[in-house]
């Protein structure tokens, strides 16, 4: 069980790691499923070093996890819960950037969407 100190730990590691874009951007790459630094580089128009770099901090973090495949190494969110997390995080940000309606169907959250949201 988490105590509170540690509760406090989690919040700043996971702020610290999504306050940087590059680190953002690659965390939102590794929702769908596991990257190698090669093809999150390509993918994101960085060097791999620069990936590399900020894969290592958020393996210290504890936020990825490092999975050895011969000669490449496999990066993936830690817990299914914080993936989850993340995911519902970037549904928030949709959710209230000007001109974006809502993305879920079923919002309950008052003004979001519907009558009385702010367009």
């Amino acid at each position: 069980m988490l105590t509170l100190s540690s509760r406090v730990d989690v919040m700043n590691r996971l702020g610290r790691a999504m306050a940087d874009p590059t680190r953002s951007r690659i965390l939102i790459s590794l929702l769908d499923q596991p990257g190698y630094p090669a093809q999150l580089a390509r993918d994101l128009d960085l060097t791999r070093t620069n990936v590399s770099n900020h894969l290592s901090c958020l393996r210290g973090c504890g936020i990825v996890v490092a999975t050895p495949e011969g000669r490449q190494t496999r990066y993936e969110i830690a817990d299914p819960h914080l993936t989850h997390a993340i995911g519902a995080v970037v549904q928030v940000v949709l959710a209230v950037d000007e001109g974006t309606g809502c993305v879920d169907p079923d919002c309950a959250v008052p003004l979001c969407c519907g009558a009385g949201a702010v367009a």
